[in-house]
Parts: structure tokens; C-alpha cells; sequence
């Protein structure tokens, strides 16, 4: 079943409960929003003290709409300024709108910039982040002679010239389990940084170049240093080997390359495996926005 990361903001991050031991409320359901959004706006997608936040977007759409205080669960925590176009988010509700009505309804208390695509019914005890069998990301860099004003927000411009065939070389030493620590860091020393990486593929279309990759889990920051690093192999300031070499850690030099920006970067999919798609309890009686069960109309206006 598929419901098709250095600059972060220096503000205290709030830690949502995310556990799957959250108390479980009688009557309630938990639903998994499909969700896009342009982060270019955004301290990030997780809740930072006094920053404007997707989640904390979401929650307060949420508390218009159902009239809850409802806490959600991301499948990833993307960066300040990154993208999604299939992030994933699960929460609990007692509320009795019926589920096809959570796309329209909070797609009109939401900002522009984030939009639900979609919504499903899940198991109850289903968790975004921890059943998610992989994540797909994209990079997308724009490589010509000027940079685009149209394209600012969502591409990486680099000028000069790029050996696609020799980043892309480099990037399969990255398939496979591997220990990603050397190139995420400042990670937590006391936690696993093994991840599973699928695919990490390199190609061009005219004047962009394409980084891709799908893997069990990212650490953060991976991905743009990862790509960074590999942009240096692309303008031959580095041989291919070297991506091998940092990894394994068998550089006889020292290796120093920038983390590239979050803007090129997006959640394109969370995959989640077969078995959490399994009979649910019937649904609530269809209701209308105007009614819902709860007497709130949606009025962009209201206030709750």
C-alpha cells in the first residue's frame, strides 16, 4: 500500500508524543492524511516554539474543523524550506464527520501552500513513521548559465558543468545497508545510523539534474549533504571513489564539501507494506459540512 533534510531553525523543538502507545479513546478513529505542501514558508514540518510549522498548520485545521485539540504524527520530519508532495500524517479523532469530508474541509482552513490530497481509514494502532516500509525523496537542481526566478523556491541552481554519468557511478555505492554517519553529522552517537537504501539514481532532463533515492529511513541532513557531496564529484573536484571512501571511512585526506539548500528537496512518497491494509469497522453515517455532527459549518471565519 503506498499513500503515495543543514538549516533548521535554532528555536526548541516541541516532541509530540509519537509513541503507538497513545491512549486510546472510546469511539474514536485513527485517520492517515495524504498531504503537499511548499515548505518555502515554514520552520520545518514538526511543531518549534513561536515558528510556523506544516504540523502546526494541520493541528489548528484540525481544531477548526472537528472542534478537537488533536496531536498528529508525521511519517518524516522534513527540513525549514523542504517540500512534500506525499508526506503522510495519523491521528486520533472522535469526531462524527464522516472521513471523505477531511480533504475538502481542511483543505479550506488550510493555507495555500499545504493542501490534503487524500485521506484513509486506518487500523487503530497504525503509526506514519514506524510502518513505513520507505520514503522516496527527490533533489531537483537546476544546472545552466542563470538562475530562474520562477524556480527559486523548489530548485538548487548551479552553474557549470555537471558529469551526470560520474555522480551517478558514485551514487550506487550508497545501495544497500549501510552505516550513513559519516555523512549526516552532528547524529546522536548513541542511536543506530544503519539505513537501507534502495536506490539512489542520477539523471538529467535538459537543464535539470535529478537526485532520487528510497530507503528504509534518512538521517538528518543526509540526503543534502549526500547530494552535496556528489555535486563535488559531478564538477570532478573529487573522483568518484570518494563517496566509497567517506562512508567507509578509508579518506587519507580530509573531505569538506557544503550541505546544499533544503529548498530542492521534496518527500515525493511513504510506501507502507500490504499488511495494514485490512478490514476496518464501518464508517459513520455520511454527514454534510453544514450540519457534521457537531453544529460548525465551515466558515473560513469561524472562530473556535
Amino acid at each position: 500500500m503506498q499513500l503515495a533534510n543543514p538549516s533548521t531553525s535554532g528555536s526548541p523543538e516541541i516532541h509530540p508524543d509519537d509513541s503507538p502507545g497513545q491512549p486510546a479513546v472510546a469511539g474514536a478513529r485513527r485517520l492517515a492524511l495524504v498531504v503537499e505542501y511548499d515548505g518555502t514558508g515554514y520552520a520545518g514540518f514538526q511543531l518549534q516554539d513561536g515558528q510556523s510549522t506544516i504540523q502546526g498548520e494541520i493541528e489548528i485545521a484540525l481544531k477548526r474543523f472537528t472542534g478537537e485539540s488533536i496531536r498528529i504524527r508525521g511519517a518524516s520530519r522534513t527540513d525549514a524550506g523542504a517540500h512534500a508532495q506525499g508526506q503522510v500524517v495519523d491521528f486520533l479523532t472522535s469526531s462524527r464527520h464522516h472521513t471523505d469530508l477531511f480533504p475538502r474541509a481542511l483543505n479550506h482552513y488550510l493555507p495555500d501552500d499545504i493542501q490534503v490530497q487524500a485521506v484513509h481509514h486506518m487500523a487503530g494502532d497504525f503509526h506514519s513513521r514506524k510502518h513505513a516500509s520507505a520514503r522516496t525523496y527527490r533533489y531537483n537542481v537546476l544546472n545552466r548559465p542563470w538562475p530562474s526566478p520562477l524556480a527559486r523556491n523548489r530548485w538548487f541552481w548551479v552553474r557549470g558543468d555537471l558529469n551526470v554519468e560520474r555522480m551517478a557511478s558514485a551514487a550506487q555505492t550508497l545501495v544497500g545497508k549501510h552505516d550513513f554517519r559519516p555523512l549526516a553529522p552532528g547524529y546522536p552517537a548513541g542511536r543506530s545510523a544503519d539505513r537501507r537504501v534502495t536506490r539512489w539514481d542520477v539523471w538529467r532532463e535538459d537543464e535539470a539534474v535529478i537526485f532520487e533515492c528510497e530507503a528504509n529511513g534518512f538521517l538528518k541532513h543526509q540526503i543534502r549533504r549526500t547530494n552535496g557531496l556528489l555535486l563535488a564529484v559531478g564538477k570532478g573536484r573529487w573522483p568518484v571513489s570518494v563517496v566509497a571512501d567517506v562512508l567507509t571511512g578509508k579518506c587519507e585526506e580530509e573531505i569538506g564539501w557544503p550541505s546544499i539548500p533544503a529548498r530542492g528537496l521534496c518527500l515525493m512518497k511513504v510506501t507502507y507494506p500490504d499488511f495494514l491494509s485490512m478490514k476496518l469497522p464501518p464508517e459513520f453515517p455520511e454527514e454534510s459540512l453544514d450540519d457534521g455532527g457537531s453544529g460548525r459549518g465551515v466558515n473560513r471565519n469561524e472562530e473556535n
